[in-house]
């Protein structure tokens, strides 16, 4: 970020008096709401950190590290005493006043917008680290970032020249562009990137698909070879015991080679081994038709996702079908019927088919709240609630989700919700619902 673009928000944000709220809303990015929720996104991400505004940014899960928790406790619902620049360094500090149970505290909120060193940085008045985004050892920098050490002074920047007088004339309009414009080339690559990484697994699971054994053919060969021994046991007067080719007539009078297995000590063996073949073929072919419907769902689904990331208005949208935590074993299985997603703490379940709706139905909560596309087959979708309330832009996403999941043609659709204790089980995923809303939604 530029030195006298920063002074420039500095200058800006003077106007503010207390912070109400304060909290991460993404891995670099801490969201500031100021005294009439009027709120304002620092974005500390390495060699691009900046400051914006955005309408309706989506959280996509709760951050409880110590830093967080430091930063709540010590800057949401504080007195903003002064904000500053130090010198002529790119950082910005908030001194604020907050007041415990037992006494006022005066803390500092050290952004350092420093390239690839940017760092948020929590102080006490003595300058001594309480917590930090990113901690720093000695053995990485001259200037270690640790809890309860005393943080050392940034070297003085020099600005360039040409960037003395920043043209700007409406600071709420270019802090807005600073997240639109970073905005369109972030999303465009995500895209590509999410796109062509369902793309590889597509791939995979077609070839893996294609290279699947023809179930009608073995089921023919079953058929063949049950007939072969039921022909073979109702001729046994007309065969020699250790005869291992010979030919017979079928039912409808056609001569028929047969041939039993040459490990056949003798001709009701081979018979039996014939019998145990066309048992074995027929249950490949049951096991062929799940796989091929299981690897069938699972390019379905990926093809699913690969719209609604076309489709994503944001990045953060995206974020959400992709978390950066690990997935637990127990919820790698869940994954085979249905999948899991968080949004603002929240989280959402949505099937992937008939087992996996049934099976949502089954293990929601009376109080969870439950979606599906009005008088039209499609994905249910579980909110796991908490018995808490869920906010509307929670709702809103889940919404899309049940549309974007269950539908390929591009109309107006109808998702109707109520709580899960309102939805009666007919059978399997079938179900009726009363006491429900219903949301609009454009495909």
């Amino acid at each position: 970020m530029k030195y006298n673009e920063l002074k420039l928000i500095a200058q800006y944000l003077k106007r503010y008096k207390n912070i109400k709220q304060i909290h991460r809303v993404d891995d670099t990015v801490i969201k500031i709401v100021f005294d009439k929720s009027e709120t304002l996104f620092f974005d500390m991400r390495k060699g691009d950190s900046h400051i914006f505004k955005k309408n309706h940014f989506k959280r996509a899960k709760i951050y409880n590290a110590p830093f967080d928790v430091v930063l709540h406790k010590r800057f949401a619902g504080s007195f903003i005493e002064k904000i500053e620049i130090p010198g002529e360094n790119r950082v910005l500090k908030f001194y604020v006043v907050s007041n415990s149970s037992y006494k006022s505290q005066k803390t500092i909120l050290q952004l350092e917008f420093t390239g690839r060193n940017t760092n948020a940085i929590i102080l006490d008045e003595n300058e001594t680290v309480l917590e930090a985004l990113r901690h720093i050892d000695s053995s990485v920098s001259y200037r270690s970032v640790k809890t309860g050490q005393k943080l050392k002074p940034l070297p003085p920047f020099k600005p360039k020249k040409n960037s003395e007088h920043p043209d700007i004339e409406d600071i709420e309009k270019f802090l807005y562009n600073q997240y639109d414009k970073r905005a369109k080339q972030r999303l465009l690559q995500i895209k590509n990137s999410k796109i062509n990484q369902l793309q590889k697994k597509i791939d995979k699971f077609k070839k893996i698909l294609n290279s699947l054994q023809n179930e009608e053919k073995l089921l023919k060969d079953a058929k063949k070879y049950n007939e072969w021994g039921t022909l073979i046991l109702s001729n046994l007067h007309l065969l020699k015991p250790y005869e291992k080719k010979f030919t017979l007539k079928n039912w409808e009078g056609n001569e028929i080679s047969i041939e039993i297995p040459k490990e056949a000590r003798n001709i009701n063996e081979g018979a039996n081994m014939l019998f145990s073949k066309s048992k074995k073929l027929k249950q490949k072919a049951a096991s062929l038709y799940k796989e091929r419907e299981n690897l069938t769902e699972k390019i379905e689904f990926l093809q699913k996702m690969q719209k609604f990331i076309k489709n994503a208005a944001d990045e953060n949208e995206i974020n959400i079908l992709f978390p950066k935590q690990q997935k637990t074993k127990k919820e790698q299985k869940e994954q085979k019927s249905y999948e899991t997603f968080f949004i603002e703490g929240y989280k959402i379940m949505l099937g992937k088919n008939q087992k996996g709706n049934a099976l949502l139905l089954k293990e929601a909560k009376k109080r969870d709240i439950w979606m599906h596309l009005k008088d039209i087959p499609s994905s249910h979708v579980i909110i796991k609630t908490d018995k808490q309330n869920i906010p509307q832009s929670v709702l809103d996403f889940a919404g899309k989700l049940c549309v974007e999941f269950s539908v390929n043609k591009k109309g107006t659709y109808l998702v109707d919700y109520t709580q899960r204790r309102n939805v009666k089980i007919i059978d399997g995923a079938n179900v009726t619902y009363v006491d429900y809303k219903t949301m609009h939604f454009e495909e």
